[in-house]
């Protein structure tokens, strides 16, 4: 073959492989979306996690405690009965958890009726506790009767904010 066809060939086929070539394109690398930084989970328990003993400082229902008389002594006020339902359930949750219930009286009455009056009052969350599972074993009453007055005046808004039973956990677990 004559050496300027053999030249036409070739440049012919270097003409023909560089428009074939496929151009490759220069793209950018993607930059990766920033990761979101997780928060932290919050230490409250679950609110079925009736085990946990951090539930007694952030559960409302367990965080009050005082249940509240009216002039009878045997007679809760309608508005402590679900907060003693949700003790009872802690107790139940919790058969190591052990309580004190005390009882008190305003300053009406004499010493010993107080004393009894406290009783009384400690006896009647006692048996509400009882009834909605708690264990007789984690529960002791005591009566202050009138010796632990939250309030000091004498009229009836301050009574009635002496007539209580106060639940003091002993043993949380």
């Amino acid at each position: 073959m004559n050496t300027s066809v053999r030249a036409l060939l070739i440049a012919l086929s270097c003409a023909v492989a560089v428009g074939c070539a496929k151009k490759e394109e220069v793209r950018p690398e993607p930059t990766p979306a920033p990761t979101p930084t997780p928060t932290p989970t919050p230490t409250a328990p679950a609110g079925d996690n009736w085990t946990d003993v951090a539930l007694l400082a952030s559960k409302p229902c367990l965080v009050a405690r005082t249940a509240y008389f009216d002039y009878d002594a045997s007679n809760v006020r309608s508005e402590a009965q679900e907060m003693i339902r949700c003790h009872a359930r802690w107790l139940q949750n919790n058969p190591g958890a052990r309580m004190t219930l005390e009882g008190n009286a305003d300053e009406r009455g004499s010493r010993e009726y107080n004393l009894g009056l406290g009783e009384r009052r400690g006896n009647a969350v006692r048996d509400l506790l009882l009834a909605n599972g708690a264990s007789s074993a984690q529960i002791n009453v005591v009566s202050y009767g009138e010796e632990r007055p939250v309030c000091t005046m004498s009229d009836d808004s301050c009574w009635s904010k002496n007539r209580r039973t106060e639940i003091v956990y002993t043993v949380k677990q």
